[in-house]
């Protein structure tokens, strides 16, 4: 490890003290001792007793030397530091925002940014074989597979006998024998590569005016080396990513790292192929799909500065960069950013405050923006880069609305005349089709005939979705999952079930019946299981493998298939109920963006969506093309009932056990809420307890409270004082979700 500076240090015989922050869910750092023959700085990752274990920490800042501190006999001494880059200080900041702000101690939060414990070992030295300089031993004959072998180990550099081997066509102990020999010589090669280079000197394809502008405009903001915030609005197909590329290419050029967040495993797959085109090396990747070595080399390659570019889900912006320079958050309104689970966080606005905690620039990209981004461009917050129109001259697709109430489908079937005549129409032009339907499986509810009961599952008050792929029954909330019974579990009867309501999987057996001779294929998240999956389906689908696609949400975003004219959406109705607060908001998100699959090259493309309501805003609003006057409806009613971004809102899901249990700390919590006074102030207000949309939840008893609040009030102040009035015994917990994006 590199040499220091030394520390100032305590007073001439005191021991210095240093606080170490843990990855656990304690109060805060602790104390302990810095032995003269290891000295430590902030940021060090260091192991230390804790009770009768040891655990790896952060050296947080010095220790307390006040009254109140632990005796210096009794303080513990660090035992050992890493040889690693120490986690930066505007990362450390960052760990220290981000739980104030949620209300978690800062350990949890550390522990997101520690995720991966094998990075602290050292990485093992690789054994590689390159060409010998000696000569074949008597009698060793150099058949034509050695040959081969020993013309890789010549032309290229030194790799293992497996991958030489492999490369040559051969068995490993052709490779073996040729080592025993003395022909192949071993060397030692360092545990880990440095990761490719991206080159952000390499030409970019031909932009159009309005992207040439946008990427003009880009690159000049990570040129300055400030902090700002920019909107990339344009339509589907305007070239956002390419126009975002060249601030990559600016960071790059500036020796910057860049970090692009993306919504979906599944759409890493042709976004990583358009990356290494354009840049000439892949990027660093971070998502739950890599291996455990792979995660301990990312991890490592982050934050030691040789990864330039990372792309990953929302958990990458808590890697150890030492060099961040641009945030890109692709697609920005999606909901995959918010984690629902743990430290509760909304990774896109938490990637604003980290730009802003590192003074550069920040890129949110969408053809859909959220309203929150919106209002923030609106009031100057944030720069609106607008990307009008299609890039190459493509139009944007007509989209028509389907009434159900005058084109019924037949029964027990869910495609519409008018859509069945599309698909006729569509598949004789040799073209390619997609039907949306956000419903994974065969059908949503499993009900009994004869008695009317409705297949739940135990842990969860959600009902059991039918996959009749795999012969089973799933929970969709907490993987439960059980084989389909042949007879009603309440009463018996037997032939009685009847599967209710459409899956993909049911609309694809729909499909197959009245298009037999047409390839088929379903894009859900149970069929697509990660970036190799999605990227084989995307190729089939671009290489006309496939002639309809049917698909839920992953469908919508990102995929390019020139040669798909036709989208229809099955139910343009689903997710508008519920009295969800974004409810609209997300369903002409979701249906723009899938909308925005059809017409992409130069054949024009046409969408069609079945509703049983074609006066909702939000059908005139997709039918009109008028997604502005969508917004500033929205952000009307928004204002005018205080509702987010126009107001604050936190909240709080009591959860137990026992449901008894559940209602006394909820009954606890309403008793003590502020409500206006010397707590809450003007403009709170608590609605609630009540039971949760989803009141059942991995076995655990669900409760609600909901608290309103001025925009500019500082809730979490106002929260800390609420709850500690109130003791949670038991098995209960109180989760704070603070700017909630669900209300299950």
């Amino acid at each position: 490890m590199q040499s220091r500076p030394a520390s100032s240090g305590p007073a001439s015989g005191a021991k210095r003290r240093v606080k170490v922050l843990l990855p656990l869910p304690l109060d805060g750092a602790y104390d302990y001792g810095a032995p003269p023959e290891l000295p430590v700085e902030a940021g060090d990752f260091v192991l230390v007793p804790l009770g009768r274990r040891e655990e790896i920490g952060v050296v947080w800042g010095e220790g307390d030397r006040g009254p109140a501190a632990i005796a210096e006999s009794r303080l513990k001494d660090v035992q050992h530091r890493f040889d690693l880059p120490p986690l930066p200080e505007v990362a450390r900041r960052f760990v220290d925002w981000v739980a104030h702000y949620t209300l978690n101690p800062p350990g949890v939060v550390l522990r997101m940014a520690m995720s991966v414990s094998a990075a602290f070992e050292p990485p093992r030295p690789i054994v590689a074989y390159r060409l010998g300089g000696g000569l074949p031993p008597e009698g060793f004959k150099l058949t034509p597979q050695r040959l081969r072998v020993l013309e890789l180990a010549k032309a290229g550099p030194p790799r293992s006998l497996v991958e030489l081997a492999r490369e040559a066509g051969v068995g490993t102990t052709v490779a073996r024998a040729l080592a025993d020999a003395g022909m192949l010589e071993a060397v030692t090669l360092p545990g880990s590569l440095p990761p490719a280079m991206p080159d952000g000197l390499r030409p970019g394809p031909a932009l159009s005016a309005d992207q040439q502008a946008a990427a003009d405009d880009l690159r000049a903001r990570v040129e300055s080396g400030k902090y700002s915030a920019a909107l990339l609005d344009g339509v589907t197909g305007s070239g956002k990513t390419e126009v975002y590329f060249e601030a990559v290419a600016a960071a790059l050029r500036a020796g910057r790292q860049a970090l692009v967040m993306l919504p979906e495993i599944a759409l890493t797959a042709p976004w990583l192929g358009r990356f290494e085109q354009r840049f000439g090396a892949p990027p660093v990747e971070w998502h739950s799909e890599l291996s455990a070595k792979q995660r301990r080399l990312n991890w490592r390659a982050a934050g030691d500065g040789s990864a330039k570019v990372v792309v990953g889900a929302r958990s990458a912006l808590f890697l150890p960069y030492p060099n961040l320079g641009l945030i890109v958050v692709d697609e920005e309104h999606d909901g995959a950013f918010k984690q629902e689970e743990g430290v509760i966080y909304h990774a896109r606005d938490m990637a604003v405050v980290r730009a802003h905690l590192g003074g550069f620039p920040i890129v949110l990209s969408s053809a859909t923006p959220s309203l929150e981004s919106s209002v923030n461009a609106d009031t100057g917050r944030y720069s609106r880069l607008h990307l009008p129109a299609r890039h190459g001259g493509a139009e944007l697709p007509k989209i028509e609305a389907i009434d159900l109430r005058r084109h019924r489908p037949p029964s027990q079937r869910w495609l519409s005349p008018p859509l069945r005549d599309a698909l006729t129409e569509t598949l004789a032009q040799g073209e390619q089709a997609m039907l949306f339907l956000n419903r994974r499986g065969y059908a949503p509810l499993t009900l009994c005939r004869a008695c009317g009961h409705r297949l739940e599952c135990p842990r969860c008050s959600a009902w059991l979705v039918e996959h009749r792929l795999i012969r089973q029954l799933q929970c969709h909330h907490c993987g439960y999952a059980v084989k389909a019974p042949e007879t009603c579990p309440a009463c018996g009867a037997a032939g009685e079930l009847a599967a209710c309501g459409p899956g993909v999987e049911r609309l694809s057996e729909e499909v197959a019946e009245l298009y037999p001779k047409a390839r088929v294929s379903v894009m859900a998240s149970d069929t697509i299981t990660g970036p190799l999956a999605a990227g084989e389906f995307v190729r089939a689908v671009t290489e006309r493998e496939i002639d309809i696609v049917i698909g839920t949400q992953i469908v919508a975003k990102g995929h390019h298939f020139p040669f798909l004219t036709l989208v229809g959406v099955v139910d343009g109705d689903l997710g508008l109920s519920g009295g969800d607060l974004r409810a609209a908001e997300r369903s002409f998100q979701l249906l723009y963006q899938v909308a925005g699959r059809a017409g992409r090259a130069e054949r024009p493309g046409r969408v069609l969506v079945q509703t049983a309501d074609p006066a909702h805003p939000v059908m005139q609003a997709l039918v009109a093309g008028d997604r502005d006057r969508f917004l500033a409806a929205e952000a009307a009613d928004r204002k005018r009932h205080h509702m987010p971004p126009f107001g604050r809102l936190v909240a709080l899901i009591v959860s137990a056990g026992d449901p008894a249990h559940a209602d006394a700390t909820a009954r606890a919590l309403a008793r003590t809420a502020p409500r206006g006074g010397a707590l809450g102030g003007d403009g709170v207000e608590v609605l609630g307890p009540s039971e949760a949309p989803l009141r059942l939840l991995r076995g655990r008893h669900r409760r609600r409270l909901l608290l309103k609040a001025p925009r500019g009030m500082d809730v979490q102040s106002l929260l800390l004082d609420w709850l500690a009035q109130v003791p949670v015994t038991g098995d209960a917990r109180v989760q704070v979700d603070i700017d909630p994006y669900s209300f299950m």
